[in-house]
């Protein structure tokens, strides 16, 4: 009980922060990419739109680092085991991150706050690039330590303890670039997709009309952009989970019995285990996702079970089968949902003002309902992600329910379990509410319309402008 509870509360808080992570890391790009526009072209609507995602960012740089701090409390307390075994490898990172990376992050978001009309313009140009480069360089160093814990390399096992060995091996770990590059351009997605709905937003509310379609443009071709190279690294951590974990490849699929050829089904109603009442699936596609061969194989739970128990001892290594199955399928699903929404943006906007009218309405409203997309796609593929390593917290060296804190009662961390559901559900609501006032302010009175010669100000129609 006390081992589930536990899993419990670290799911609850690290799913909780993992929604404001991406946003952050990917708020900073496009907020970095405004103002490098606004610098370049002298431009004062671009500057207004910085300021005004710019504090959307901040509001959740914030909030990221209040249900951060957390965590690093949790390993300590109710993982000490763990935190002992992985202690000499994961030191060297998450230092590495706290003292470079945030650093970096909290120093120079000071001076891009502060140093508006007080630093020359370059310099504070420069320092929310800097920010940009600080959340990205801060994901890194966590997801060295991720990465370590689902492929452990360049250790050795001295006394019940991993010991680094190789610190240089850690950082090549073919885990960690695949899931790196596939971690923070799905951030880079989830900050467009953020940006493409508030400008929706802002757009059918009829204000700074020429304003918000330039960042609904922006953010359309980075969520395209990047959604497709999602889905690229996407694919090369599928291979690498092929060779690394099997289980896991097998999980994602159900696939009971080692198979070449393998198909993959996008819809199963009845018993993964048994024989399912309705089937949708492609031929050959399963083999093509895990080994890039039309016949490629595929290695079954069942086969898969007996070789690690075989090579780590009884018990079951196969992991909870639906939360695999179908957080696999909604991840892809949201995925390829918003690689649509985001080209059909941008082929609206060419569309001529005249024949789209009537679509207008709900085009928008569409792009403000799927800012929820990428939060849904981010948790689905953490839940995967963690929930497919299981009964292993690393993988292969230690297991889940051997890292627990065995001085921690069931009772003391139930209670705080209900605490961290009730704070957090109120920073939930705290954080929504200072999101929507800052989104509805909108970029201010007397900005409605750009300084004359620039696009969209008087003259010229804005309407040539909007997305449809």
């Amino acid at each position: 009980m006390t081992v589930l509870l536990d899993r419990w509360q670290f799911g609850v808080t690290i799913t909780y922060h993992f929604l404001f992570v991406p946003l952050t890391i990917g708020l900073a790009f496009l907020v970095a990419i405004m103002q490098v526009l606004a610098y370049r072209r002298k431009d004062a609507v671009w500057e207004r739109l910085t300021c005004f995602f710019g504090m959307l960012f901040l509001i959740n740089f914030a909030m990221g680092i209040v249900t951060g701090i957390v965590q690093e409390f949790q390993f300590g307390m109710n993982w000490s085991n763990y935190s002992v075994f992985v202690g000499n490898i994961f030191g060297a990172p998450l230092a590495m991150e706290g003292l470079l990376a945030f650093f970096l992050e909290s120093t120079f978001i000071g001076l891009w706050l502060f140093g508006r009309n007080r630093l020359p313009p370059l310099v504070h140009t420069l320092s929310i690039c800097v920010v940009s480069l600080g959340t990205v360089v801060s994901a890194f160093f966590i997801l060295t330590a991720n990465a370590w814990m689902q492929h452990p390399v360049g250790y050795r096992i001295v006394g019940n303890k991993a010991e680094l060995t190789d610190f240089w091996a850690v950082l090549r770990n073919s885990t960690l670039w695949a899931e790196f590059s596939h971690t923070v351009l799905a951030a880079f997605v989830t900050g467009a997709m953020v940006v493409l709905g508030v400008s929706g937003w802002q757009l059918l509310r009829g204000g700074n009309a020429a304003a918000f379609t330039r960042s609904a443009k922006l953010s359309a071709w980075v969520a395209l952009v990047c959604t497709v190279l999602v889905m690229v690294t996407g694919d090369i951590q599928a291979r690498l989970m092929d060779t690394q974990q099997p289980m896991k490849m097998a999980a994602a699929e159900a696939v009971y019995r080692t198979q070449n050829g393998a198909s993959f089904s996008l819809l199963t109603i009845g018993n993964l285990s048994g024989q399912p009442i309705f089937q949708i699936r492609i031929p050959h596609l399963l083999s093509l996702i895990a080994t890039l061969s039309w016949n490629g194989r595929v290695d079954g739970i069942t086969q898969v079970q007996q070789a690690e128990a075989l090579r780590y001892g009884p018990g079951s290594y196969v992991p909870v089968l639906w939360v695999t199955y179908w957080s696999f399928r909604l991840m892809v699903g949201f995925g390829f949902l918003m690689l649509i929404v985001s080209a059909w943006a941008l082929w609206r906007s060419r569309r001529g003002a005249q024949k789209a009218f009537e679509l207008r309405r709900w085009t928008l409203w569409l792009l403000v309902a799927c800012i929820v997309t990428p939060f849904l796609a981010n948790t689905f593929g953490w839940l995967f992600t963690e929930m497919g390593r299981q009964p292993w917290i690393v993988y292969g060296l230690m297991k889940t329910g051997a890292g627990i804190s065995p001085s921690v009662s069931a009772t003391d961390v139930a209670i705080t379990l209900g605490g961290f559901v009730l704070l957090y559900t109120v920073l939930g609501a705290i954080d929504v509410v200072l999101m929507f006032l800052a989104a509805r302010g909108g970029l201010g009175p007397g900005h409605e319309q750009p300084p004359p010669g620039q696009p969209g100000a008087p003259g010229k129609p804005a309407a040539e402008e909007l997305i449809y």
